[in-house]
């Protein structure tokens, strides 16, 4: 095993920052030192002196259409782009072609990965009406959790029967898995689009998109997920938080890196996750990024965006995901009705969440556990998520003060664009390492790296 010494950075880790030096042997982190580490023979020193030292990127949302939608995306070409923008981990969701919600089709998405994926990954198992009783079928220790649409989705993966939505939250229950929820209700959404189309034409300009898909949409479905998850007491995590009404249905709850049982399983048990277009973007934005910023829940008013930047450090939000979902730039020209909803962001979740810490939204602290820590805990991924003696060296190195612009060529998505086209990011990754090894080194990329499976505690 090769001894590797990350040196004179500023290792940001479960609350604290300081200079220190970071010792990987292997795959591992095998000493952390603040100040200088002693002296001794390495076989590789890299140098972060005016850098910080973060643990990799966990990013519990992402679509990387393979298999079936490969001309969007896949798994090779979104998981570079994810060492790229210092994600090491990703969990990917079902509604791909065909959907993740049969037993053989999970499994045959976690072979090809362990082919094609450059950093870690897992996928969640879809819910459907009628598939409950394959749940059990799952291996546990490599399951995130179910993922749940109660809102507009395609195929068959809305659940919309309240009959099988219990089942789905007393089974996961049972079976002691997390729920991910997309909450939006679709007869309020229909409605509002057949209104829409009545005063507008038959593809409503996008910068009705939030109208349509409204606050209302949002909390009504969200409220019903939490009331389902109290009366089977299954642990929910309401993806993509949109509105400042949502966040009162589990404000103050949260705060887990902190506030965890003696062995590390996170108190609470209904958690809301974040996603970069909805902290970074607000319904201002649709007069210029038009639908390239169009996604599903809808991106709402400047007071959303606000109250869930605030929530990001009073507790309330418990993780932050990208919600990464490519499409052909051809897909992306309409609106309301015509243009597909989703962008590719998971290449840079990581600056723009450093950017809200020079703005002073959070402390890059906060940010850390947001991105790494907490989704650890929720998920209970074992060894990853922490700078810890023992755990996987999933490890990226970030540096302030280094502008840069987004610009085609540096889009790593098979897609080749991305709302964030043109704009100056002062932070940059400089070096990724998934697993000890160094994947991405400052524009250099290793495409020959693979990397593994996550694994799943105390199920």
């Amino acid at each position: 095993m090769s001894k590797m010494l990350i040196k004179g950075g500023t290792i940001v880790n479960e609350g604290r920052s300081f200079l220190g030096d970071l010792l990987v042997d292997g795959e591992v982190i095998s000493d952390i030192f603040e100040g200088m580490a002693p002296r001794g023979i390495y076989d590789e020193v890299v140098d972060a002196t005016g850098c910080f030292v973060l643990p990799g990127v966990i990013d519990d949302h992402v679509h990387f259409r393979e298999p079936g939608l490969t001309r969007k995306a896949d798994i090779e070409s979104e998981s570079r782009a994810a060492a790229y923008g210092g994600v090491t981990s990703y969990m990917e969701m079902p509604n791909t072609v065909p959907q993740t919600t049969e037993l053989q089709v999970w499994n045959d998405k976690r072979k090809l990965s362990a082919e094609k994926s450059h950093v870690n990954y897992s996928f969640f198992y879809g819910a459907t009406n009628d598939n409950v009783d394959s749940f059990a079928q799952l291996d546990m220790h490599h399951v995130p959790g179910i993922k749940l649409f109660m809102g507009s989705s395609t195929g068959n993966m809305l659940v919309d029967k309240m009959e099988s939505l219990k089942r789905v939250f007393k089974t996961a229950k049972d079976l002691n898995l997390p729920v991910m929820t997309h909450c939006e209700d679709t007869g309020i959404i229909n409605r509002n689009m057949a209104e829409a189309k009545a005063k507008y034409g038959e593809d409503p300009a996008v910068e009705h998109h939030p109208e349509i898909r409204s606050e209302e949409a949002c909390y009504e479905s969200s409220k019903l997920a939490v009331e389902l998850a109290r009366e089977f007491g299954t642990r929910l995590h309401i993806a993509h938080v949109t509105t400042a009404r949502e966040l009162e249905l589990f404000a103050h709850q949260n705060g887990m890196a902190n506030e965890h049982s003696g062995d590390g399983i996170p108190l609470s048990q209904i958690t809301g996750e974040a996603v970069i277009a909805h902290l970074v973007f607000s319904d201002a934005d649709y007069a210029t990024k038009k639908a390239l910023i169009k996604c599903n829940p809808a991106i709402k008013t400047l007071a959303d965006r606000d109250a869930l930047r605030k929530a990001l450090s009073d507790g309330t939000i418990a993780t932050i995901g990208t919600d990464h979902a490519p499409h052909e730039w051809k897909d992306k020209q309409g609106g309301c009705a015509k243009a597909a909803s989703g962008m590719p962001m998971v290449q840079f979740s990581l600056v723009s969440m450093l950017e809200l810490v020079d703005e002073g939204v959070l402390t890059i602290e906060r940010m850390v556990e947001l991105m790494a820590h907490q989704p650890a805990l929720l998920f209970r991924v074992a060894q990853r998520g922490f700078l810890r003696k023992g755990y996987q060296a999933d490890i990226v190195i970030v540096k302030p003060h280094s502008p840069w612009t987004v610009t085609k060529d540096v889009i790593q998505s098979k897609c080749k664009w991305s709302p964030m086209e043109g704009h100056e990011y002062q932070w940059q990754v400089e070096q990724t390492f998934c697993n000890g090894h160094l994947i991405y080194n400052k524009g250099a990329f290793d495409a020959a790296y693979r990397g593994e499976e996550l694994t799943y505690d105390k199920r």
